[in-house]
């Protein structure tokens, strides 16, 4: 099903605390691999995960890897970053 979304912008929830953005180049059973990406600590920010992710659709990813390979078993969700709504 993932594979749907492969060469496309996604936004990938983590267990943790961060968020990646970015497009998806890669799915293995075990990883995840996101090219031009935003790795985003919400630590970092006041900002909550769903306002940070809308500001990323409105203005752009911002982009702070060229690349980043995820662990499969941190990963909560995946969507098209052109599917998250700001209602």
């Amino acid at each position: 099903m993932l594979n749907n979304y492969l060469g496309q912008d996604v936004v990938i929830d983590m267990r943790s605390r961060f968020v990646c953005m970015g497009r998806l180049t890669l799915i293995e059973d075990q990883y995840l691999e996101v090219c031009d990406a935003d790795l985003h600590d919400l630590y970092d920010t006041q900002t909550s995960r769903e306002n940070y992710v809308a500001a990323s659709v409105a203005t752009g990813i911002k982009r702070n890897r060229k690349r980043v390979v995820l662990m499969a078993a941190d990963v909560v969700a995946v969507a098209r970053l052109s599917d998250v709504v700001d209602e």
